[in-house]
């Protein structure tokens, strides 16, 4: 298969109406604060007895189109011996892998962001498709307030996630493109509404400049939200008429699918909003979902380290996913969480 087919069909398997990802993509701090959590200890046995519990869940695939690993996890195994992006692939679920190697303070930006990992990024490619992976992620992040990001900010980050998608559709491995607009801080929504416009303007200039095949490509972008601290919160219907309005002034209608991420909600917000915006009528994307901890903190809330609540945490997990998957066709209710 050539490497454009290749590309088309993965992103055919991953954009399905009423589906969407799961992220259990955590780095080795992230997963051991959710570790923590729970009273658990980050060791490599833990992580993959969790992830094996994740990955093994029946039913997964009726609402899970793709899920995105960890380096660790892709090279680690479930309990019957099966490599994990196998199992995943056996469940019609496809195997993903986070290539960004983190942020670090982008230098003379004071408060500015940058993400690593270009260098040896088509060495890395190789190896990660041998093991199973058909589509990658990278995170952006940009830091709010009334002065960033910067505009320095917005177009190294914009030109990394385009270098980082060019790199990975020559590999024939389909680029999620994540430009996180983070909820930290007491800015208005009208303020984030502002900067995601920009930062999406810019991020999609640089995927032209790169030659980027917008057809080949998953958006993860963050919904527009006031800050975690600002003191009046949204409505969910003013987050979802927010969030599409800045959609439609900068995503072209030729990127097949956008997946959102969560970032810092609670699994029920999530998903109200998810569904409210596929009740603004027709968009010319499907919109989905991309969640990590909106789908992963009932399950390992149910599972607390313990064997024995395995059934128990895949049923959250599940539950979840399908409540998600609703939301996804804009059928989501509150009252079917107490199914």
């Amino acid at each position: 298969m050539d490497t454009r087919s290749e590309l088309q069909a993965t992103v055919k398997a991953m954009v399905q109406p009423g589906k969407g990802l799961l992220a259990a993509d955590e780095s080795g701090p992230t997963i051991a604060k959710r570790f923590k959590t729970i009273g658990l200890e980050s060791t490599e046995e833990n992580r993959r007895a969790y992830r094996n519990l994740l990955l093994t869940t029946p039913g997964l695939g009726e609402f899970v189109s793709g899920v995105i690993l960890y380096q660790e996890t892709l090279g680690q195994k479930a309990d019957d011996g099966t490599p994990f992006p196998q199992v995943a692939a056996a469940n019609g679920i496809v195997p993903g892998i986070k290539v960004d190697l983190g942020k670090v303070p982008l230098a003379l930006a004071p408060g500015d962001e940058i993400t690593e990992g270009l260098d040896g990024l088509a060495k890395r490619f190789v190896d990660y498709k041998r093991q199973g992976a058909r589509f990658a992620k990278w995170r952006a992040v940009y830091n709010i307030t009334d002065s960033l990001p910067s505009r320095l900010a917005i177009e190294a980050n914009a030109d990394s996630l385009a270098r980082y998608a060019a790199i990975s559709q020559e590999a024939g491995i389909v680029p999620i493109v994540e430009p996180e607009v983070l909820m930290d801080g007491d800015h208005t929504i009208e303020r984030c509404a502002e900067v995601t416009e920009a930062v999406l303007h810019e991020v999609f200039h640089a995927l032209h400049r790169h030659r980027v095949v917008l057809e080949h490509i998953v958006l993860k972008p963050s919904m527009v939200l006031a800050g975690s601290e600002h003191q009046q919160q949204s409505s969910t219907a003013h987050i979802a008429a927010a969030t599409v309005r800045v959609l439609m002034r900068t995503v072209p209608s030729s990127v097949p699918g956008l997946v959102f991420l969560s970032g810092g909600q609670s699994p029920e917000e999530a998903t109200a909003n998810l569904s409210a915006m596929n009740r603004l009528g027709a968009l010319p994307w499907n919109l989905s979902f991309s969640y990590g901890r909106a789908l992963q903190e009932p399950p390992l809330n149910a599972w607390r380290g313990q064997p024995g609540n395995v059934k128990e945490a895949q049923q959250a997990l599940l539950k979840r996913a399908r409540l998600n998957g609703a939301a996804a066709l804009g059928k989501y209710d509150a009252s079917m969480e107490k199914d």
